[in-house]
């Protein structure tokens, strides 16, 4: 059975955006709960604890809709090492137990909690269940130890699926993976009543709380007042947490939502191996974990929106990412790469960067490389073929026929990246972050934008945020997150709005026809088109693969990187890259690059091989590619692909397969050097690339589906990266990049936000 495993390991953090408790008595059995409501599915849960702030009992109500056919809510923030508690209908009777889970696996069945029902019922739209639960404010099974603070606000979580459990009249019973999930912060202080005896007894009437807040039974969600900014960020990630810093750095009021919650133990980030526990060092803080990022069995980091990769969680990509970190070259940002006047040799935006985010070839603190082999085995390939070593951001313009180790903007053997600028943004008080958060779109009338309107209804009681009146929005949500906040605003080309039109719940926020903006979203996309090449070298060490990484990682290494973050964790899994410049058929200039790390993800062949000596050479096409596709959205709101942009145009194709054919001709220089994948035994060079699939050919690297430029025929932002027929809309992310950088877009999006950032404060009309 699939578990209930999606459940976020969120950590204790309150804000506006996470919906909190507010009073509510309920008028069947007249018991006062601290209740909470749900603003997207209508599902209501309370508390009401005795008077003591440390009880062991509480009574519980929850009020759920009647298509849900299980229910369960954590006492904690998250599912993983915290009581659960799972309940459904059967008949005219309600089935529960206590749960709970170590990891993100079926939970199991606990005996010691006592739960008593106190009442239940059905109708046509709802299921309630009233309950007392006794031993269930501390818990402590085989090692899984923890408690609800009851003397003030706890996070809690809760799930549901509208998938019946697999045998209802059983309460051990397994069950799918739920269907939804949220937080919220539970006012565990307000809920401690004077009146618990009489509740139990059945004598409760009005009630009477510890607390001073007022008691109504005509709503349950605390209306959190809204504050208008000067300018509202939507995403957290590359783009967005470096735009935030800069705006905020002006002196503007400045909010900065983020769809995800926590990653680095800096942001509030818990999630670690056993190995690392007792240090503040999560997964996202460790680099060589990195591969432990795809074989998770709750990789809860993914957004579950989009169809492709990618980050939903501070940082965005660059919290998940392989970090690899090299300075964009000026060509990169040439006229014939689509930029309009104005971007042209971004120096300043670039020395930002740099100032803020250094690079570093040798990552490990003490100043030693690490499992260097297979920069040895690919070093010596490539001599034979011209090319040069160079310390590559020593030079970002130089990239033909150079080789080098690779870049990252590691700190202390520790990731860094975009959080650096988070970091200076929460130092000022005219900054503020919004998490677990997610954007349905923008308000606006016509041209004019007045806020953006969020997922959470307590918000100001609609789910609005506003902004000050020069106010502007900056949405940085990547390269289909901006898209699609677009699309569900009425901006974009008519299929996809209509998709937002036809939508129950975000149809009704479109605005008139009449103010529909037409404009190419999600066109003109591109993304590097990759190809595996799978070797063994008896040098080569393959590091088991990565796959015992998180489990039960070499000690040595364990050890040496849990004492002084040095060594082999200290990097992620590449160990060279490198360019050449390739003319294609049609005379324009195509750059190859090439990373190289031990290990493979997957090898197709007849051939014997040695696993423990594998390594991989991925080869990519990236500036001056010509084919493009389309992103959009489906009927349930998802991002994806509609016109997959890899080979497009056939010269891409055929400038690849020339570099790879000259990786391959060179491979006599490196004795002992054999091929397993592609197997050439069994099929040619030009089949296999001709048969691989999308699916690994993606590299996640998308860009150009907000294209900038100069006119909105053909392109979305105008060169200050404002919305076209908007006054107060900008978007800076990945997606108004116009064409594929040279190199992992990692650091050129982060000078396209600095350099971005300097031209919307320097725009007049705004705050």
């Amino acid at each position: 059975m699939v578990s209930w495993k999606s459940l976020l390991a969120a950590v204790p953090f309150i804000g506006a955006a996470l919906a909190q408790s507010s009073q509510y008595c309920d008028p069947d059995n007249h018991i006062c709960f601290e209740n909470y409501v749900d603003p997207i599915y209508g599902s209501e849960i309370g508390f009401v604890f005795p008077t003591s702030t440390s009880s062991t009992e509480f009574i519980g109500q929850w009020k759920i809709p009647i298509t849900s056919k299980w229910f369960g809510i954590t006492l904690g923030p998250g599912m993983n090492r915290n009581l659960l508690l799972v309940a459904w209908p059967n008949g005219n009777n309600i089935v529960y137990s206590a749960r709970v889970a170590e990891n993100y696996v079926q939970p199991t069945v606990v005996t010691g909690p006592i739960v008593t029902t106190l009442g239940f019922s059905q109708s046509s739209t709802h299921w309630k269940w009233t309950f007392r639960c006794q031993g269930c404010t501390t818990w402590s099974f085989q090692g899984i130890d923890g408690a609800i603070v009851q003397d003030s606000i706890s996070v809690f979580g809760w799930a549901l699926s509208t998938t019946a459990v697999d045998q209802p009249s059983n309460a051990a019973s397994t069950f799918e993976e739920h269907d939804a999930f949220n937080l919220w912060g539970h006012n565990v202080a307000n809920a401690h009543s004077s009146s618990y005896s009489d509740y139990l007894s059945g004598s409760g009437s009005s009630g009477t709380a510890t607390a001073t807040s007022t008691v109504t039974s005509t709503t349950s969600v605390q209306t959190i007042a809204p504050t208008p900014y000067d300018y509202i960020v939507v995403g957290g990630g590359t783009a967005g947490l470096v735009v935030a810093d800069r705006l905020s750095e002006a002196g503007k009021k400045v909010l900065l939502i983020e769809k995800g919650g926590p990653s680095t133990w800096e942001t509030g980030g818990r999630d670690q191996p056993n190995w690392l526990k007792g240090t503040e060092l999560t997964r996202f803080d460790t680099p060589g974990l990195f591969e432990a990022m795809f074989s998770s069995n709750n990789p809860y980091w993914w957004c579950k929106d989009i169809t492709v990769f990618a980050g939903c969680l501070l940082g965005g990509g660059s919290s998940i990412n392989g970090m690899l970190y090299y300075y964009p070259p000026d060509s990169e940002f040439s006229q014939a790469q689509g930029w309009p006047a104005g971007w042209q040799t971004p120096n300043a935006a670039r020395d930002k960067l740099k100032a803020k985010l250094p690079s570093t070839d040798v990552p490990s603190p003490d100043g030693k490389r690490y499992l260097d082999q297979v920069y040895d085995v690919v070093k010596t390939l490539l001599n034979s073929k011209g090319y040069n070593p160079a310390t590559i951001n020593d030079n970002a313009d130089w990239k033909d026929s150079v080789y080098g180790h690779p870049a990252y903007n590691f700190v202390g053997g520790k990731r860094s990246g975009p959080l650096t600028y988070l970091r200076s943004s929460k130092t000022r008080a005219n900054f503020n972050v919004m998490t677990y958060t997610n954007v349905i779109g923008v308000v606006r009338n016509g041209a004019a934008v007045t806020g953006v309107r969020i997922n959470n209804t307590a918000y100001g009681g609609n789910g609005i945020v506003p902004l000050t009146t020069k106010g502007r929005v900056v949405l940085s949500a990547g390269a289909f997150g901006s898209p699609r906040i677009l699309f569900q605003s009425g901006i974009g080309p008519s299929d996809m709005i209509n998709l937002v039109k036809n939508d129950a719940t975000y149809g009704p926020n479109l605005p008139p026809q009449a103010s529909w903006i037409n404009l190419p979203v999600g066109s003109y996309v591109s993304d590097n088109p990759s190809i595996n090449l799978v070797f063994t070298h008896p040098s080569v060490d393959s590091y088991d693969n990565w796959q015992p990484i998180w489990d039960s990682p070499r000690t040595a290494d364990a050890n040496q990187y849990k004492s002084s973050q040095s060594g082999m964790f200290a990097a992620s899994s590449p160990r060279i890259n490198f360019w050449k410049a390739y003319n294609g058929p049609d005379n324009k200039t195509r750059y190859m690059q090439g990373t190289a790390r031990p290990g493979a993800a997957s090898i197709e062949t007849s051939q014997s091989y040695n696993a423990s000596n594998i390594f991989t050479i991925t080869v990519y096409l990236s500036q001056g590619i010509t084919s493009r596709g389309r992103i959009g959205i489906d009927a349930a709101m998802r991002g994806v692909p509609i016109v997959e942009p890899w080979f497009q145009d056939t010269k891409d194709k055929t400038v690849l397969l020339n570099g790879i054919n000259d990786i391959l001709g060179s491979m006599s220089a490196v004795p002992n050097l054999k091929l397993i994948t592609p197997d050439l035994t069994k099929i040619t060079v030009q089949s296999y690339v001709d048969n691989y699939g999308t699916g690994s050919m993606n590299s996640n690297h998308w860009v150009g589906s907000c294209k900038i430029g100069t006119s909105s025929s053909s392109s979305v932002v105008d060169a200050n990266t404002k919305v076209w027929n908007t006054n107060n809309l900008f978007v800076v992310d990945a997606s108004i990049i116009p064409g594929q950088p040279m190199s992992n877009p990692h650091a050129s999006i982060m000078v396209v936000a600095e350099h971005a950032a300097a031209k919307i404060l320097a725009l007049a009309g705004g705050a």
